[in-house]
């Protein structure tokens, strides 16, 4: 049932690639424009600009 959910919130998009899951930009940002991410002991910046572009920084 959760699997159907979430396939139907990725409807009309491209499919996500078969090495890994997709994620909607507005769930990491909680419905705002930043969110952090942490890798490699490092953390990094998403951010949705204006334009509605993601810009990824360090």
């Amino acid at each position: 049932m959760i699997h159907q959910i979430a396939e139907h919130r990725f409807e009309g998009l491209p499919k996500a690639d078969a090495q890994g899951p997709a994620h909607l930009a507005k769930d990491l940002t909680n419905n705002g424009n930043l969110a952090q991410i942490a890798h490699n002991g490092q953390i990094y910046t998403l951010r949705i600009t204006r334009n509605d572009k993601l810009i990824l920084t360090k």
